[in-house]
């Protein structure tokens, strides 16, 4: 302690440091000289002076001892011996309080070093190293202190002490595992043994981080018999006696870690998944589709119930399939969540205008409406949504029988913003309805009809002069012609095209429109059986973005497929099934020829021989090839990878 002391009061010059650093390993607790050390190791019986000047200075000094090697300042080359420590403990007993010991081992010079610079007394000698006054025992009781630094109530029947470095004898105090019972030695290294609250955070000289450690257990909260432990069994301060103190001692010491692994054991129970931020709370839930959030977390407790009903989570509501949706449900949603931005409803057939209507009436920003398959909702929903969502940008109405141009026109009216719009297989609109959608929403960048019996080229027409943004058309089974079609040319923007089964489409359109549509990347001319060898040849040629070429039933032949192979670098995915004069020339020399092709659909061309598609599976693996067989194996493949096996599909 009073080396401590001396380099941090006066600073030891560099070779003395050097100097103990250098026997570092060789001294016991503090690394360095000290007087608890001199007195215990030394083996000199000489009697020491009562009333020696340099002891009551307190300076502690750097005079070495022959024996030890450690230096006693004061004290000169005369050693201190066992009999002299009861003399020295009788005088410290004299002492009361740690203020009183540090004034004892301090010099007056260092006195009013540390207290010109705003310290206590106390800041000169960390906590951790100030023992209370029953660490001297009894005469007989071999105590081992890890503090150097002798302390009031020694009796003076005191006989021997040993260093804790020397002690190999002694049980190791089982180290706390809570980062409070750890402090940091004065090298710099962390050591187990503290377990409370107090401590110096940083010295200011040494540059050393302390952690918290033990209080100080106080004199009066002190045992009056030496031979009972102190409270605290698992900090530095701990006594370890050779008699049967000792056992009560690693007893105490198993009774403070099992405390500590208590609060460990506490600390882990209490963890639960609701401390995460709600934040991520809100993300995993997300994850959940609405009927596991509705049926399964929001049952959890009152808190996920709170979290599944945030609003994030209803901003796209998809209701499709769900049987169990009603109107009430959805009148429910939208007076609760006005937020509602998307809304699925395919195939949920409790859902009547009326509920659709007070969706719309109550969600004013919805974005985007899908609703396939519900033949029993008519114009009345449809006309809620344009007088209602001015903002909607997506309707999705397909297979709605009811459906009339009435809203149509509402739509045409009130939703600039329109963007998407599919119509198929919605019989009751005619070309009046599809006009003025066209001439209301110039935005409109997708238009997929199928089978509307009632729109003709006019729709065609109105729709390529007014929409100039669009991107998407489909007029599969309408009563179109080439005369219509025609008016495509005019999309600059035009990148997939659906005209399957136009009765009257000819190949000079055809050929025009891609000539023309610089962007186009899909055609579909499937059920055309207009369409021959020529046309897509100069498809081939032509469509300069194209990538998807959809020819299934066509009149083609192996001229068709050799040109796609020979003039086009863009195709990578060609249908030609149900083509009957398709035959093994034309699927190997595309084949061999193309470099962009990934897929061949050859279903149904029975010209085609099986072992020769085995052949080209084998020698380009790179490309797919569709036909009974091969689609069968893929298949079987599939369900092998899955987990299938023909011995569990007969038990199943």
């Amino acid at each position: 302690m009073g080396h401590l002391l001396s380099k941090n009061g006066l600073r030891l010059k560099k070779r003395t440091r050097k100097l103990h650093h250098r026997k570092k390993k060789r001294n016991c607790f503090l690394q360095g000289p000290c007087m608890l050390c001199f007195i215990v190791h030394n083996n000199n019986s000489s009697s020491l002076d009562d009333d020696s000047d340099q002891l009551d200075d307190g300076v502690i000094g750097c005079q070495r001892n022959s024996i030890t090697g450690i230096s006693v300042p004061g004290v000169g080359e005369v050693g201190i011996g066992a009999g002299a420590a009861s003399k020295l403990a009788e005088r410290y007993a004299a002492l009361a309080s740690p203020e009183d010991c540090s004034k004892f081992l301090l010099s007056q010079r260092e006195i009013s070093i540390w207290e010109g610079q705003g310290r206590s007394l106390l800041s000169a000698v960390p906590a951790k190293l100030i023992p209370p006054p029953v660490l001297f025992r009894a005469a007989g009781v071999s105590v081992t202190v890890p503090i150097p630094v002798p302390v009031p109530g020694c009796t003076s029947e005191y006989t021997e002490m040993v260093c804790k470095r020397k002690c190999s004898q002694v049980q190791r105090c089982t180290p706390c595992k809570q980062p409070r019972c750890t402090f940091a030695a004065p090298d710099g290294r962390l050591e187990n043994g503290a377990a409370g609250g107090g401590g110096d955070a940083l010295n200011s000289e040494t540059g050393h981080s302390h952690l918290p450690i033990c209080p100080i257990p106080s004199s009066s909260s002190t045992s009056a018999s030496s031979s009972s432990p102190p409270a605290d069994g698992c900090c530095g301060l701990t006594l370890y006696a050779e008699s049967s103190n000792s056992s009560d001692s690693a007893s105490c010491c198993m009774h403070h870690y099992d405390d500590c692994q208590a609060r460990d054991s506490d600390g882990t129970e209490q963890l639960s998944i609701n401390q995460l931020p709600s934040s991520i709370l809100l993300k995993v839930l997300s994850l959940l589709t609405v009927k596991e959030r509705c049926l399964c977390a929001s049952l959890v407790c009152k808190y996920w119930r709170d979290l599944c009903l945030d609003f994030q989570f209803w901003k796209r509501i998809d209701l499709s399939g769900l049987q169990e949706v009603n109107d009430d449900l959805l009148v429910k949603i939208a007076s609760r969540k006005q937020n509602v931005r998307e809304i699925n409803i395919s195939d949920c057939r409790g859902i009547h205008d009326y509920g659709v209507s007070s969706l719309a009436s109550h969600c004013p920003g919805l974005q985007k409406y899908t609703a396939y398959r519900c033949k029993q909702l008519g114009d009345i929903s449809v006309t809620a949504l344009a007088t209602h969502c001015p903002l909607l940008v997506k309707v999705h109405v397909g297979n709605q029988d009811r459906l009339t141009d009435a809203p149509l026109i509402k739509l045409g009216a009130n939703c600039k913003e329109l963007k998407d719009i599919h119509l198929g297989q919605c019989y009751g609109i005619s070309d009046e309805g599809m006009i003025a959608l066209a001439q209301g929403c110039p935005k409109l960048q997708r238009l997929y009809l199928q089978e509307n019996k009632k729109v003709t080229d006019q729709s065609v027409r109105a729709v390529a002069e007014h929409c100039p943004e669009l991107q998407f058309v489909g007029f599969m089974g309408c009563p179109v012609t080439s005369k219509g079609v025609i008016h495509l040319t005019a999309l600059q923007n035009l990148s997939v095209l659906d005209l399957r089964h136009i009765s009257e489409l000819n190949n000079e359109t055809v050929m025009e429109v891609v000539r023309k549509c610089r962007k186009l990347s899909s055609l579909n001319l499937c059920l055309n059986w207009s369409i021959n060898d020529r046309c897509v040849e100069i498809i081939a040629k032509e469509g300069r973005s194209l990538k998807e070429l959809y020819l299934v039933s066509c009149k083609i032949t192996d001229h068709a497929l050799i040109a796609i192979g020979q003039y086009s670098s863009t195709i990578e995915t060609v249908d030609a099934g149900w083509c009957k004069d398709i035959t093994d020339k034309g699927a190997t020399q595309i084949a061999k020829s193309s470099r962009s092709l990934r897929y061949l659909g050859l279903m149904r061309c029975d010209k085609v021989n099986e072992e020769t598609v085995e052949r080209l599976v084998i020698q380009y693996p790179h490309i797919v090839f569709s036909t009974v067989m091969q689609d069968c194996k893929r298949t079987l493949e599939r369900a092998y990878q899955m987990g299938w096996s023909p011995n569990t599909s007969n038990s199943s």
